[in-house]
């Protein structure tokens, strides 16, 4: 697959960028299509029909489905060959992760294990930990697991306890605390674990689960994902081989904020397929069932419900292709350099679109479930019906890999200290975005001229927030949310509008003008707020941006709509 070199991490925000610079499912490759082909026809022939008995927490079946994952390769696309893995891609990469996402509980093993519990060691191992390690992971000879929040320590994780001291003969630390909310703790063969050596240096361990002092406690009762195995991972002098140190001492953050990245992209795509599945069942459901003598797919409501549901997964889509495709061009070949500071640029270089993953793919799937269940109407609160366990199971995704009010509140920070340290054009374009605001002269190509609205609109925003509060923005987190929802949104209808571009089908133009339809009305929604915190002062310019988002209509929704859900009933299945 041919990358470009060119598109910095948050840029964005600050410009546009060509579609031939942009990645999406109409350009995979004959591998991606038979990577795709091999997991499908797992979750099909195997996961699928162990749905109940992984329902019934019988990890026994996860773990059995793990290991021919293994065979099959899929657990091996991240580890480079040299390590026993496939050393494909990272659009690869989230073709799998999309498949299994379908699954719920399973797919959250799978990911996690091939994700955060693994990538660790890709990138921040020795080569002696990645000859030991990698290909038992790469096989599903070995399961793992990511052991960072405490008790005491959830989102800030460098406040946790957990505490490695060395022996007197120097050959072990010795590890105490308790790590919580573990996935995949009942059958795991290694937790990358982190502790502070001498009670302050924050640093990761590769622990097995057979060293001395490693104990689990009891599988704690969820709400959903029942499946997935989470148990408290519990360290009592558990004694760790020096050469399992990970990375450097001291410098376990590092690793464990910028694996993160990577986890947060793999989430976003788990939840993408997770949706398109919803959408599959509620598919099954409104076609079938009648009321007053026509089935639900009949009823203008339910389309108009379809439409949206469909143009929402489009737009995960799009942007989770798009970031794929970067996260591959910054990251090739840096599992095998031994440059830490190249890696850890690397793995930080698109956390922007790595939050904006996480967010924008759980909150979708949380839409595509909740519609779901209405659709089924009181059959959706039946657990027989799939769309149940869907939307129990759904509700995590917005709390792991960090809250997504957390990824908001990093997101526009981020930018800000991005911007502020030059890595990113500043000044320039934000004086432009005040200019195209007040002159608003529109061109030809309305689909782009709303991107560039809407992007003037965050600068202009972001700039005035900057300049009331300087230094003390950090703590206006209602602003920043808020802020950060207009970045994401932006981010949404930028890849639609470029996918289209390239596409340029019947399909992605009406999909693409449902998706600006409701950015349309979510920009609004956080401008507002946003007007009347920052601008009271310069009245004329917030009206004028209240103009600019009035003036923006996509033609004819409710028609357009009727036709995007008839497309989908006669595909019986997500459209694209």
């Amino acid at each position: 697959m041919t990358t470009t070199q060119h598109v910095k991490g948050g840029s964005y925000l600050v410009g546009q960028i060509s579609e031939q610079d942009a990645y999406f499912p109409e350009d995979f490759t004959d591998e991606h299509q038979l990577i795709k082909s091999t997991a499908e026809q797992f979750v099909a022939k195997e996961v699928e029909k162990e749905q109940s008995e992984i329902e019934n927490q019988q990890y026994e079946v996860v773990e059995d489905l793990m290991k021919k994952a293994g065979e099959l390769g899929l657990l091996a696309h991240s580890i480079p060959e040299a390590f026993g893995g496939l050393g494909l891609d990272k659009v690869s990469k989230g073709i799998v992760g999309e498949q299994v996402g379908k699954t719920g509980s399973y797919g959250v093993a799978h990911s996690n294990h091939t994700c955060i519990a693994t990538l660790p060691i890709t990138y921040y191992g020795t080569k002696e930990q990645k000859e030991k390690y990698l290909p038992k992971l790469a096989s599903g000879e070995f399961i793992g697991a990511y052991c960072l929040t405490e008790p005491d320590a959830g989102s800030d994780a460098m406040s946790g306890k957990t505490s490695a001291t060395l022996n007197e003969a120097g050959t072990h630390y010795l590890l105490n605390g308790t790590k919580i909310y573990i996935t995949n703790a009942s059958f795991s063969d290694t937790f990358i674990v982190y502790a502070k050596v001498d009670g302050e240096d924050f640093t990761a361990f590769i622990v097995e689960k057979d060293f001395p002092g490693l104990s689990l406690g009891p599988e704690e009762k969820k709400m959903g994902i029942k499946g997935s195995s989470t148990r408290p991972v519990i360290l009592e002098d558990c004694k760790v081989p020096v050469e399992n140190v990970l990375g450097e001492v001291g410098r376990g953050h590092i690793i464990a904020f910028t694996v993160l990245n990577l986890g947060r992209f793999n989430l976003g795509m788990a939840c993408m397929g997770g949706a398109k599945r919803a959408l599959e069942v509620t598919l099954n459901h409104i076609l079938e069932r009648k009321q007053f003598g026509k089935p639900l797919a009949a009823f203008g409501l339910t389309k108009e419900k379809v439409a949206k549901m469909t143009a929402r997964i489009y737009a995960a889509e799009s942007l989770l292709y798009r970031t794929a495709y970067l996260i591959e061009d910054v990251l090739h070949g840096l599992d095998q350099e031994e440059n830490g500071s190249l890696v850890v640029k690397g793995l930080s270089e698109y956390a922007l679109e790595s939050a904006i993953c996480k967010v924008y793919g759980s909150e979708t799937l949380d839409f595509l479930v909740d519609e779901g269940v209405q659709l089924h109407g009181g059959a959706g609160f039946i657990s027989e019906y799939p769309i149940e366990r869907m939307y129990r199971d759904s509700r995590i995704n917005r709390i792991f890999e960090g809250t997504n009010e957390i990824n908001r509140l990093l997101l526009t920070g981020q930018f800000l200290k991005k911007a502020l340290k030059g890595e990113l054009p500043y000044e320039h374009v934000v004086k432009q975005a005040f200019e195209r605001l007040l002159t608003n002269e529109p061109s030809a190509n309305k689909e782009l001229d709303f991107i560039q609205d809407v992007r003037a609109i965050y600068l202009v925003l972001t700039e005035s927030a900057r300049q009331q509060f300087g230094k003390e923005i950090e703590s206006q987190q209602e602003l920043l949310s808020k802020l950060s929802d207009i970045a994401i949104d932006l981010y949404a209808a930028e890849s639609v509008v470029l996918r289209h571009q390239k596409a340029d089908t019947q399909v992605s133009q009406m999909l693409m003008e449902t998706v600006l339809e409701e950015t349309v009305s979510q920009v609004l929604q956080n401008t507002r707020p946003l007007v009347d915190a920052l601008l009271a002062h310069d009245r004329e310019l917030g009206d004028k941006i209240y103009r600019v988002l009035l003036s923006y209509s996509f033609g004819q929704a409710i028609e357009r709509n009727r036709r995007i859900a008839e497309m989908v009933y006669n595909r019986n299945g997500y459209i694209s």
